[in-house]
């Protein structure tokens, strides 16, 4: 535990000098009940318990102090809270080597068995989005907290040929800051520089007002949303999915990605034609860290299921350090209202 504002522990100086201050009280108390030629009897009557309860309501308001004390410092300490994140955007890759059956039924089917598992899981303030990607991204659900839309849009996924990450990526973006516009023209060689980013229509060329330039934030820092992408090849069209990932971390948001298949690769055949997928790692985890996310491997169906259930659990709760000030005062709240509540009771009087 550290102190935001160290200090002010110096108050803590106050607690000894109470303490003497107190103790000198009893001994002025006992030296004026001296005169009374009974009392020993009032000692007898009072017993053992009785003179321990005359000290514990003046202990318990002290440790209230001493917490309030600490309060005014400001403590923080890395703890596990619920995070307050309110979107998650689920981009799955469509492209057509996801048909491959070496995962039972087929990758596409644990695919999409995993994320419905995922949303199912998901509690119901979360407001969730799935993107879809192959040569081109879009934007199969918005985000919503409705399970059946959502359910209904996974199931409706159909296969596409290529594989675009870094369009997936900027249209997750898009579906989280619906007003922002993403273009990666100057990091794009694959592309007409004439269309826009996401390989649609030509750039509307008349004038447009100026929008303030955007300022970049902390790369994690943007608590509200977060993205969760999963593919099983490598980018082979469209924008570059590093600098994809650096527009992410520019605004906070952090990607967790999802291998899915063999680094090693495989060839996938389907109606007289094949091609090689091979799953790119290195890609992979550099989004994740770019974004300050996590990078998972899941090799089978079975491997997936329980990456998005840790991945259920990581969006849920948090480890960070935060202040804690809160948890002090309540606690001197309590301590005071029970010394204030013993004293009257034992001895009708507040301390």
């Amino acid at each position: 535990m550290s102190f935001l504002w160290p200090d002010m522990l110096w108050l803590l100086t106050a607690v000894p000098a109470l303490i003497v201050a107190y103790v000198f009280l009893l001994r002025r108390k006992k030296r004026t009940a001296l005169r009374y030629a009974n009392l020993s009897l009032v000692k007898e009557a009072m017993g053992a318990g009785g003179r321990f309860r005359r000290h514990f309501p003046p202990l318990l308001f002290l440790l209230a102090l001493i917490l309030l004390i600490l309060a005014v410092a400001r403590p923080s300490a890395v703890v596990t809270l619920p995070t307050h994140q309110r979107t998650v955007i689920l981009a799955m890759d469509t492209s057509g080597s996801m048909r491959a059956t070496d995962v039972e039924p087929s990758r596409i089917g644990a695919a999409q068995a995993a994320a419905k598992s995922f949303v199912t899981d998901q509690p119901r303030g979360t407001r969730i989005g799935v993107v879809t990607f192959a040569g081109t991204a879009a934007v199969a659900q918005a985000p919503t907290d409705n399970r059946e839309e959502l359910i209904a849009a996974i199931d409706r996924f159909q296969l596409q040929r290529a594989t675009a990450i870094g369009s997936g990526i900027l249209m997750s973006l898009k579906a989280i800051f619906p007003d922002a516009e993403f273009d990666l023209r100057s990091w794009n060689p694959r592309r007409d520089a004439s269309r826009d980013s996401f390989g649609g229509a030509p750039l509307d060329q008349t004038a447009k007002p100026e929008k303030p330039p955007f300022k970049p934030v902390p790369p994690g820092s943007y608590t509200s949303a977060v993205i969760v992408l999963l593919t099983d090849g490598q980018s082979n069209v469209g924008p570059d999915p590093i600098e994809s990932a650096r527009i992410a971390a520019e605004r906070g948001v952090r990607i967790y990605t999802v291998g899915f298949g063999t680094a090693e690769g495989e060839i996938i055949r389907f109606e007289g034609w094949s091609m090689r997928v091979r799953l790119d790692e290195a890609t992979l985890t550099k989004i994740a860290e770019l974004t300050q996310g996590e990078y998972y491997y899941a090799g089978s169906a079975a491997d997936l299921k329980k990456v998005y259930q840790t991945l259920s659990s990581r969006l849920v709760f948090v480890t960070r350090e935060t202040e804690i000030t809160v948890f002090f005062s309540a606690a001197a709240a309590v301590l005071a209202l029970m010394a204030g509540l013993l004293s009257v009771w034992w001895f009708s009087r507040i301390l």
